[in-house]
């Protein structure tokens, strides 16, 4: 007799990566070992720096704050302006997250929507974005551009720039436009841009950098997870609309939603030092040269990929047949159909491998 499964469950799809565990099983029985090339999960040691802030305060036993402290949010604040060249934001709307996959994976819940409400997201996407607004029980919409949304009226639209899977970069016009159409619709703009340090061509923009000093309806969320290795931390954070910022402020409050202390220590610590993220940059850069040329070498196609950690491949066939292709030799990929019908001849190849396993992959690929 099998447990009936939980009502909220229900509403969501099967979890995309335990549907490859035979795959992965073939490319782990390869005599040199597997190359996981399948998920964007850091494999570089976090810096002493940051490992110090956090030790600093492991001896204290109090509550956080849901806010975060003066320190942490000043930080960010600070960082986005020395980094990217974003101003104008008030530290007061600044707001801590548990890791960006729960803020997104919960935002349309905490911004109160529900069935009656359209939630907007990119036709190859990260599939969190859809899971936040079945949880919210919204309607969904993939859709790139705003001409396909007719004369509906969205409550929330998601962006993501640089995209994960595709590493595709939007360009000033197109965010200028997309936050016209959702102030004109009155939709609320959420711009996922943890990948906004990790250009690898040209340049990428924040959502805040195109509203002209107007950060009205929108929210920027980013995470340290890449640029910093602090996946295992759950550092992320969003910022923008202050009035925004403060109803999800309230809500979390109320939900105990709360960052714990040390790792709002070891965020300040990261977010004050470039040295350790401009390192980490370049591992990535010298890891993705490699990657790439030894997949235009074995015949596939390398789409976008502009920045981020991942090189959105293709040899014009299923990306499950590619996956198996690949799993013979022991390499391991996600399958683009995981982020939406548009990646179905897609494989996503992450580049968060160690030096050595990124070579065997280049050497397996072309030899």
């Amino acid at each position: 007799m099998t447990a009936p499964r939980g009502r909220v469950s229900s509403l969501l799809p099967d979890f995309p990566w335990d549907t490859i565990a035979s795959v992965k099983a073939k490319a782990a029985s390869h005599p040199g070992g597997i190359v996981d090339l399948s998920v964007g999960t850091p494999v570089d040691p976090v810096d002493p720096l940051i490992r110090t802030a956090l030790a600093s305060v492991a001896e204290v036993p109090g509550y956080p704050t849901t806010h975060g402290t003066p320190e942490l949010r000043a930080a960010v604040v600070e960082s986005l302006k020395r980094r990217f060249g974003i101003t104008g934001i008030d530290p007061a709307a600044v707001l801590p997250a548990i890791g960006t996959k729960e803020l997104i994976a919960g935002l349309p819940r905490l911004l109160g929507l529900g069935p009656a409400d359209l939630v907007v997201i990119p036709e190859v996407a990260y599939p969190t974005y859809e899971v936040g607004a079945l949880l919210s029980g919204s309607r969904i919409l993939r859709a790139d551009g705003v001409t396909r949304l007719g004369p509906e009226s969205p409550a929330l639209i998601f962006l993501n720039s640089p995209s994960n899977p595709t590493g595709k970069v939007l360009g000033v016009e197109h965010l200028r436009k997309v936050v016209e159409f959702a102030r004109e619709r009155g939709a609320i703009l959420a711009s996922d841009e943890c990948y906004l340090g990790l250009p690898w061509e040209g340049r990428a923009v924040s959502i805040l950098e195109v509203s002209d000093g107007d950060h009205t309806g929108l929210l920027a969320i980013h995470s340290l997870s890449k640029t910093s290795n602090l996946a295992s931390y759950r550092a992320g954070f969003v910022t923008g609309d202050p009035a925004l910022i403060a109803e999800l402020l309230e809500v979390r409050k109320h939900s105990g939603m709360m960052l714990p202390y040390p790792i709002q220590a070891a965020m300040t610590a990261a977010l004050g030092d470039d040295t350790h993220e401009a390192q980490q940059r370049e591992r990535y850069r010298a890891r993705r040269e490699v990657l790439r040329k030894a997949l235009l070498a074995a015949g596939f196609r390398i789409d976008d990929s502009e920045a981020g950690l991942y090189l959105w491949s293709t040899r014009g066939e299923p990306c499950r047949t590619t996956l198996d292709w690949l799993a013979e030799r022991g390499i391991l990929a996600a399958p683009g159909e995981f982020y939406g019908p548009r990646g179905a001849e897609h494989v996503r190849i992450a580049l968060t491998a160690t030096d050595e396993r990124i070579a065997t992959a280049a050497e397996r690929l072309t030899s």
